[in-house]
């Protein structure tokens, strides 16, 4: 039997992040401004970086397709949450699912492999700085941003398309604030098994390796900068990577807590706690970590905005 074709749910039910009906105000405003906050943040680290020629490195091209992953991700999830805040329509089409579904994971992928070149980009400038301009030219860059969109975008194809084949025939409601992976799988009626076999192989050959990449390339970093004689070079050192460092260390956090806690502790509540985190809060401090922590973007700003 095809079951592709079969499913018997035309929408989903999408609870939310609260049924008090007293916190759906106040909830729908706190929503909105994280939301208005980040689009403007992302935008400004964007135009920035395109208007001043001192931004136009490697660092600050890759800044900018994060920018972009983060204004679409935050797109992605919060307008519809802001609609069941507002309107009480918990409601959403199996394709309109479907394709909120195709997004978060694409470009969660794509962010995961961004930052893991961010990391190899900062491994590039502090460990070899004498050769950096050489091993981080424009096609490197270049080839890099773009692998990171194709793989993350690929990777979301397989996973998607894995679970278009589900059959959901007995509830139709997502325990969470959007259409999520895991629970839309505790939903299916049908073997998962295929779309979890997908999604392991995702995370062995994509995540794990992006991680010990990352991990390894700040190790370098690290020991590098510990060499460095004067307390002065030691400090520019650092202050060349810190940014990223302090974005990576809270999106690993999050996603730590949430893919890989033992499943007697895992909790409804707990679950929507760490993917606000992780969908609005991460994306909300991006471009005030770069922004706060890195004079050449606070300058830019300056002459930017004094035009």
């Amino acid at each position: 039997m095809d079951v592709g074709n079969m499913t018997m749910v035309t929408e989903f039910i999408i609870l939310g992040i609260s049924n008090n009906a007293e916190l759906q105000v106040p909830l729908f405003l706190v929503f909105l401004l994280i939301y208005l906050i980040t689009l403007l943040g992302n935008l400004v680290i964007i135009t920035v970086t395109c208007a001043d020629p001192r931004l136009h490195t490697p660092m600050y091209f890759f800044l900018s397709n994060l920018s972009l992953v983060d204004i679409g991700g935050t797109s992605t999830i919060i307008p519809k949450l802001l609609v069941i805040f507002i309107s009480r329509d918990k409601s959403i089409s199996y394709a309109g699912c479907i394709v909120q579904l195709y997004f978060y994971i694409g470009l969660g992928c794509t962010d995961d492999l961004l930052l893991t070149a961010m990391a190899y980009d900062r491994y590039a400038a502090v460990c070899n700085p004498l050769r950096y301009s050489l091993i981080m030219n424009q096609r490197v860059c270049v080839l890099l941003a773009a692998a990171s969109w194709i793989i993350g975008f690929l990777s979301s194809e397989m996973i998607t398309a894995s679970v278009t084949r589900l059959l959901f025939c007995d509830s139709n409601v997502i325990e969470h604030f959007f259409c999520e992976l895991m629970p839309l799988l505790n939903l299916s009626c049908t073997d998962t098994k295929i779309t979890q076999s997908i999604l392991f192989a995702v995370c062995a050959f994509m995540t794990v390796p992006a991680f010990f990449v990352t991990l390894t390339s700040y190790t370098f970093i690290i020991s590098a900068i510990l060499r460095i004689r004067s307390a002065e070079g030691k400090r520019k050192a650092f202050s060349t990577c810190s940014s990223h460092l302090t974005v990576v260390s809270i999106y690993y956090f999050s996603l730590f807590c949430m893919y890989l806690r033992p499943s007697s502790t895992y909790s409804e509540e707990q679950g929507k706690i760490l993917s606000v985190l992780y969908t609005a809060v991460i994306p909300l401090l991006n471009p005030i970590i770069y922004s706060l922590r890195n004079k050449e973007v606070k300058n830019a700003l300056r002459k930017v905005t004094g035009k």
